[in-house]
């Protein structure tokens, strides 16, 4: 039984799926032998089955390239798509004119479903990149245009991420992925006390989301996931944990309607109002979905 039907709930919000077509927006992370589950076009058609069947009404579509194009292709097909409620884009956080390219994807065909921007910090070398003076300005722009700002950093740049959302208390951030820990290795390593430290700090809110595709080794258990799953919650609370999908990527160890399943099973000790902050409100709540 998917989630929806266990807990008795209205439909899930996925705050974290991707769609990309590969000749418009090549895709040169993705590679083809080791990714060869998610090396084909992922479009709005292909998601609706596939999320309507896991019991979602409603999601949120995160940027994939660092790509102005990308993020007004997605805009665009949020407009046409009742499913999509929310498109997370990129802009050039260096930009000495970042105020008018937010100003540029929000006057774009489907602006008004812009909720937040998203780098690629991951994959960025320099482990202070998240401290340049550049890339705050920024970061602080996206917060004044009333844009959550999506932290896909890995558990090493966390210390970095503490830094930065104590610097800048008046933006909302999201952390992807719970900051993609070390899952299903003897020792967690620091993540444990750095995802405590930027827990602690009120406007971050953090995605149950991509932790099955960072579990070492090939194969995994729900019993790997839970001790981040716990973590998370006893920092967090429900009410700053969103459910996200991370599909197509999801592909690459479970399928969209077994990760509802999964995640619905750690989170069975909670009440139905915990639950439901997780699938949905916490979620519509920090991207302001439905607001004009």
């Amino acid at each position: 039984m998917i989630a929806t039907q266990l807990a008795g709930r209205p439909g899930i919000v996925d705050a974290h799926h991707h769609l990309w077509i590969r000749a418009r927006h090549p895709q040169p992370w993705i590679d083809p032998h080791t990714m060869a589950a998610i090396d084909n076009d992922f479009t709005a058609a292909d998601l609706a089955p596939v999320a309507r069947a896991a019991g979602v009404t409603e999601t949120v579509v995160v940027q994939s390239i660092a790509s102005v194009a990308e993020t007004e292709h997605l805009l665009g097909v949020a407009a046409d798509d009742p499913l999509i409620g929310g498109v997370v884009g990129w802009v050039d956080l260096s930009a000495d004119d970042i105020d008018e390219r937010i100003d540029r994807l929000r006057a774009a065909r489907g602006g008004q479903r812009l909720v937040g921007i998203r780098d690629l910090v991951q994959s960025e070398p320099d482990p202070a990149y998240l401290d340049r003076r550049d890339v705050r300005r920024g970061i602080a722009a996206v917060g004044a245009a009333d844009l959550t700002f999506d932290l896909l950093v890995r558990d090493r740049q966390l210390p970095a991420a503490i830094r930065l959302v104590r610097d800048l208390p008046e933006v909302p951030f999201v952390l992807d992925h719970l900051g993609k820990p070390a899952l299903g290795q003897r020792s967690l390593g620091d993540w444990p006390d750095d995802l405590r430290a930027l827990a602690a700090q009120p406007n971050v809110t953090a995605k149950l989301s991509g932790l099955v595709t960072e579990v070492d080794g090939p194969s995994w258990s729900a019993a790997d996931l839970r001790p981040a799953v716990e973590h998370a919650l006893d920092l967090f609370g429900p009410d700053r944990l969103m459910f996200g999908s991370d599909w197509p990527v999801c592909l690459l160890a479970i399928s969209y309607t077994r990760w509802v399943e999964v995640l619905d099973e750690l989170l069975e000790p909670l009440g139905d109002a915990e639950r439901a902050a997780i699938w949905r409100d916490t979620a519509r709540r920090s991207y302001r979905l439905g607001e004009p």
